[in-house]
C-alpha cells in the first residue's frame, strides 16, 4: 500500500509524511532524498553528464527509515549528511528535471513499495511515479507562509540568512518545478488538496492519518 503527498517547497510535506509514519508505524519513502543522493553524484562527476551517468549506472543506492530519520548509503557508504549541504540543495532542481535521472529514481521507488505500507512525498509522485497510489494528497500553503516555514527552518545553521532570500528562493522553485518537461509539479485529479496555511501542523497530520487509517480498516 502506497500514499503519497505531493506539493511545493515549503508546504509541510516532508515533515508530515515523517509524522504521519512515525504515528502509523509505517514506511516513509523521502523521494528528495534520492534527488539529493543523485546530486551528490552529479557533483562528484565535476558537474560533466557523461561522467555522471556512467556513476549513476555503477551505483548502488541503498536507503531505510529508521530513529525518525531517512538514511541513505551508496555503495554501502552513508551519504545521510552530505546530501543536506548548501551545494547539492543548489544543484538538486537542475538534476532533478534530467528525464533520465527522474526514471532511476523513479524506478528505486517503485521497487521499493512493493511491500508493507509505505507514505512518500514529493512533487510528481501523484502523477508522475505512482498514478495508482491507493491514497493521493496535494498539500499547499501561501508563498508567505512556505517561506516562513523554511525560514524558520534553516536559519538556525544559517545566521546571514533573511527572509526574502528564502521567499525568492521558493519562487525560483516553483518556477522551475511547474515549467519543467519532465514530470511537472501539478495536483493529480484525484488528490485530496489540504491547504495548510492556517492549519496547525497536528492538524495536517491528524487528517492524512484518519484517512490512512480507515482506508488500512477496510
Amino acid at each position: 500500500m502506497i500514499t503519497v503527498i505531493d506539493g511545493p517547497a515549503g508546504s509541510g510535506k516532508s515533515s508530515t509524511a515523517r509524522a504521519v509514519a512515525d504515528k502509523l508505524d509505517i514506511e516513509y519513502l523521502d523521494s528528495g532524498a534520492l534527488y539529493r543522493t543523485v546530486t551528490l553524484l552529479y557533483l562528484q562527476a565535476g558537474r560533466d553528464k557523461t561522467v555522471f551517468f556512467q556513476l549513476l549506472d555503477q551505483a548502488k543506492i541503498s536507503f531505510r527509515y529508521c530513529d525518525r530519520q531517512f538514511h541513505v548509503a551508496v555503495d554501502d557508504a552513508a551519504v545521510t549528511d552530505r546530501i543536506r549541504t548548501p551545494e547539492v540543495a543548489e544543484h538538486v532542481s537542475e538534476v532533478a528535471a534530467l528525464p533520465r535521472v527522474r526514471t532511476f529514481v523513479n524506478h528505486l521507488m517503485r521497487e521499493a513499495v512493493k511491500d508493507g505500507i509505505y507514505i512518500a512525498e514529493g512533487r510528481d509522485l501523484g502523477t508522475a511515479v505512482f498514478p495508482d497510489a491507493d491514497l493521493k494528497f496535494f498539500m499547499s500553503a501561501d508563498i508567505e507562509e512556505r517561506a516562513r516555514r523554511r525560514y524558520n527552518e534553516r536559519k538556525p545553521d544559517n545566521p546571514a540568512l533573511s527572509l526574502e532570500e528564502v521567499r525568492r528562493n521558493i519562487q525560483q522553485r516553483d518556477l522551475k518545478d511547474a515549467n519543467r518537461e519532465a514530470d511537472p509539479l501539478k495536483r493529480a485529479e484525484d488528490a485530496i488538496e489540504i491547504n495548510t496555511t492556517n492549519l496547525s501542523f497536528e492538524q495536517q497530520v491528524d487528517q492524512i492519518c484518519l484517512y490512512i487509517s480507515d482506508l488500512i480498516k477496510r
